[in-house]
């Protein structure tokens, strides 16, 4: 029997922007050991369809995309298939020309093959010479004639491990519009749907997605298959366990696909999750890469990890992201033909196993951030790991025009990473998180941001409080994170056209160079500079002229902590650039929550054991599907 692993497919949206990430109709060169663009004659156009795209004459177009190329190593690594068939049905005189790659990205020829008139061609592959990294793809060269690619797909006979589908479980607040595009995407793609058991859409806002336009016409066309649950805004956590608790309930269903609401799905990158999870030789965890909504051909998550000391999230790669499609496409990108392997995924798309939820429990209630890292680490360790996959991907509105740092998720962030350091975190105390946590509030404190310091201080004591606050949290912690902001007149962006705000210096320019992005202080001269600033903010008032009116302005990639501790206020612009915030230092907050901090994180490294102990013998509660039954039936 015949089994498709991926199909060959081209952009549903007739977007330009979106063309590299599926076709590579240019030529490139490299030049001071960069990718160049030598010829750039790209058409959308020339996309006929879903599964079709014209060749014009004497030109060529490379499969080798982020989409369309194979990714080998991976199913070398994580599966039992060994061997693989591409066919690729063409019409017209053509030469099909098959690649790969190595883990160091070496282009090595494998085949080729001429065809004319309506062909069907087949490649037999092996996939044997792929441990370190590597991919596998085609190009088609037209000749005199323009030629048609009508469509192509990798298959074997081999059979997968399992054959049980997946239930999708889409968490959403006040989205309602992203949810039906997303559901109309499904619709309208039977490949993917066919892999589908159901989809739960647990809707948590106040805008109801069975209100949206589309919605009626698309769930009937979806039947039964769409399930929508409504329920109290519980996050991003309480809605995605309320998506595993019902698919534990589906004996068809063998993982729980999560999707988060404001993206863009690629049909077949949910097809191709499914299908990797089933042919995985033992059950895994099958994240999707994300790509920026805005900004389409660049991708911001490949292969996450958490460093063990300092316990923070980052990129495998984190200097080499986002990766610009439009700039270097896979074929020049050499890093992206090595095998990444992952810690955790982000739940804007991630492919759990039942059998994984069966063994460790469902989310952490965290509400929000950290719940998909920890929940991967936990599974990690219980030996299902997560495989961050290429051609597996959605688009994501980025954090480039947001910075949650220092809004209500300040307090999120900060006891969710604790919570999860104290269940996982084999250094001893936590390695360097707690100094990394005070040093955190110190530049806040130097920045006069003193909401996110107060919500961190707020999160510090809810963690030495004890396991116990969790679940009690859960439905009120964001609304009273929000509630404070009232408080802290630095969290009003100022957007008013009818009073412009000025600052009495004006705008703060600074020079980068391509050498030195920023001029942040480093070693003896850091230290100093910590210790100066904290000292003056510690005795001296701010003038009463800068605190009437801001002192000076700063546009949003230049307030570093560096620079705006110097000046006793700053007009700093927003975030996504709608309007400007007004920081103005406050010596009495500073000291109050300056010795606060001091306070927090010494007791919190004091106690760490004790506290691990206590967050870890709580947890096979926490996460248990009773407990969130309780929790969901509380609520209701």
């Amino acid at each position: 029997m015949t089994h498709v692993l991926q199909n060959v497919v081209f952009p549903l949206d007739h977007d330009p922007d979106l063309l590299p990430l599926y076709a590579d109709p240019e030529t490139w060169s490299i030049i001071d050991g960069k990718p160049v663009r030598v010829s750039n004659r790209a058409q959308i156009g020339n996309i006929l369809g879903r599964h079709r795209a014209r060749i014009g004459s004497g030109r060529r177009v490379s499969l080798g995309t982020y989409f369309n190329a194979f990714p080998a190593s991976y199913w070398q690594h994580w599966t039992s298939v060994r061997k693989i068939r591409l066919t690729v049905r063409t019409t017209g005189p053509a030469t099909i020309l098959v690649y790969r790659s190595n883990g160091s990205g070496v282009q090595q020829r494998v085949d080729t093959r001429e065809v004319a008139g309506e062909a069907t061609t087949h490649f037999d592959l092996s996939l044997t010479q792929y441990s370190d990294g590597g991919w596998i793809w085609f190009d088609v060269a037209a000749d005199e004639t323009h030629a048609v690619l009508e469509g192509a797909e990798w298959t074997t006979e081999h059979a997968p491990q399992r054959t049980g589908k997946a239930s999708l479980g889409i968490t959403t607040f006040n989205k309602p519009d992203y949810c039906v595009d997303t559901l109309q995407a499904l619709a309208a793609s039977p490949d993917a749907l066919e892999f589908v058991d159901r989809i739960f859409l647990v809707d948590q806002g106040t805008q109801s997605v069975a209100d949206q336009e589309g919605y009626a016409d698309v769930a009937a066309e979806l039947g039964e298959t769409l399930h929508v649950i409504r329920q109290p805004n519980l996050g991003g956590s309480g809605g995605f366990a309320r998506a595993m608790v019902e698919t534990l309930e589906r004996p068809d269903s063998d993982f729980v696909q999560l999707l988060d609401d404001d993206v863009r799905l690629e049909p077949e990158s949910l097809r191709r999750s499914i299908v990797f999870g089933q042919y995985a030789t033992k059950p895994i965890l099958v994240g999707g890469h994300m790509f920026d909504l805005l900004d389409r051909p660049k991708l911001h998550g490949w292969a996450e990890v958490v460093d063990e000391s300092p316990f923070m999230w980052r990129n495998l790669y984190q200097e080499e992201m986002p990766h610009d499609f439009g700039a270097s496409n896979l074929r020049q990108s050499t890093l992206l033909h090595m095998r990444m392997d992952a810690d955790y995924n982000g739940w804007w798309m991630c492919l759990i196993p039942l059998d994984a939820i069966r063994q460790v429990g469902l989310s952490l209630p965290a509400f929000i951030k950290w719940d998909d890292a920890e929940f991967c680490l936990r599974a990690g360790e219980a030996g299902f790991p997560t495989v961050s996959m290429p051609g597996v991907a959605l688009w994501h509105i980025s954090w480039v025009n947001k910075d949650d740092s220092i809004d209500w998720q300040a307090y999120f962030h900060a006891r969710n990473r604790i919570v999860a350091g104290l269940l996982h975190s084999n250094a001893p105390r936590g390695g360097r998180l707690i100094r990394h946590s005070r040093r955190v509030d110190l530049k806040h404190l130097m920045m006069m941001q003193y909401y996110p310091v107060e919500l961190r201080a707020r999160a510090l004591r809810d963690v030495l409080s004890g396991p116990g606050h969790m679940v009690p949290k859960l439905a009120k912690a964001m609304p009273e994170a929000r509630a404070l902001a009232a408080e802290y007149p630095e969290t009003t962006v100022h957007r008013d056209p009818s009073a412009v705000l000025h600052s009495r210096r004006g705008r703060q320019v600074f020079k980068r160079s391509r050498r030195h992005e920023y001029d942040s202080p480093r070693g003896l001269r850091l230290i100093r500079f910590t210790f100066v600033t904290l000292i003056a903010h510690w005795l001296h008032k701010p003038n009463p002229a800068n605190v009437e009116q801001p002192e000076v302005e700063f546009g949003k990639d230049d307030a570093h902590w560096w620079r705006v501790p110097a000046f006793d206020s700053a007009l700093v612009s927003a975030a996504d650039g709608s309007g400007k915030n007004i920081y103005t230092r406050d010596r009495r907050k500073y000291r109050r929550m300056l010795r606060e901090s001091l306070r927090l994180h010494r007791e919190l490294r004091r106690r760490w054991p004790e506290l691990q102990k206590q967050y870890r013998q709580a947890l096979p509660d926490l996460v248990s599907p009773a407990s969130w039954r309780r929790i969901f039936e509380e609520k209701a």
